[in-house]
């Protein structure tokens, strides 16, 4: 019986790691897509509305504690219109847990009321309509554009951040940065996945303490595998 091959501990000698951000995103791309070839957002919705409340919902909280708050919620509150005339008390009570919930219910009632007020009831599908909602800041009005509406987006979360930065991507810090910066790195039907496959591979390889470089595609050029 053949004994099992030890797993690399430092990059394979043989690769060659790519130089130019262009090129380690255009591969980081073309491998995880491999890797990772059907990703859809971790938040449950049907709609553009129910989208866009769940997304305000899951700053500074997990996708999956979202997803336990949001089917009362979406029944109780079931369009823009019952959202807006929510009173605060009530709307405090369903989303407590997914914390910070006085700021998050003034926003979803602010958004809300935006809705019904300047959009006729329906999510724009048009980034500089979507940032002037309460709580909507580029990254979920990029969700809602990649997700919900089929448009070009590119969500920069806490992943896309860090993984941006250790494949060598790109160096900026700032959400709006990176996101301008990996723009032109992917084509634009692509983006919106580009961005959910590198959450994926944050959550599930690439963790923000330990990562898992030995099973990773893309250690042969990351300038940061197996540093850690």
């Amino acid at each position: 019986m053949e004994k099992a091959k030890p797993k690399p501990t430092s990059k394979p000698k043989t690769s060659q790691r790519l130089k130019t951000p262009k090129g380690r995103a255009a591969t980081a791309n073309r491998r995880l897509k491999l890797e990772y070839s059907n990703v859809k957002c971790a938040l449950n919705h049907r709609s553009p509305f129910q989208l866009l409340v769940a997304t305000i919902l899951s700053a500074q909280c997990t996708d999956k504690r979202v997803n336990m708050v949001t089917p009362a919620l979406f029944k109780k509150y079931s369009t823009p219109a019952k959202l807006a005339a929510a009173r605060m008390g009530e709307l405090c009570k369903l989303i407590h847990s997914t914390g910070f919930y006085r700021s998050k219910a003034k926003n979803l009632i602010s958004m809300a009321q935006s809705l019904v007020a300047d959009y006729g009831g329906k999510v724009p599908n048009q980034i500089e309509d979507l940032v002037k909602l309460g709580g909507v800041g580029r990254k979920t009005a990029n969700v809602i554009l990649s997700v919900a509406m089929g448009k070009p987006g590119l969500p920069v979360d806490t992943h896309v951040k860090r993984l941006s930065n250790r494949i060598g991507m790109t160096q900026q810090t700032d959400p709006v940065k990176i996101e301008m910066e990996l723009n032109p790195f992917v084509p634009a039907k692509e983006r919106g996945d580009f961005s959910l496959r590198l959450i994926q591979h944050g959550r599930e390889v690439c963790f923000a303490k330990r990562p898992v470089c030995d099973g990773c595609v893309l250690n042969d050029y990351c300038p940061s595998a197996f540093s850690f």
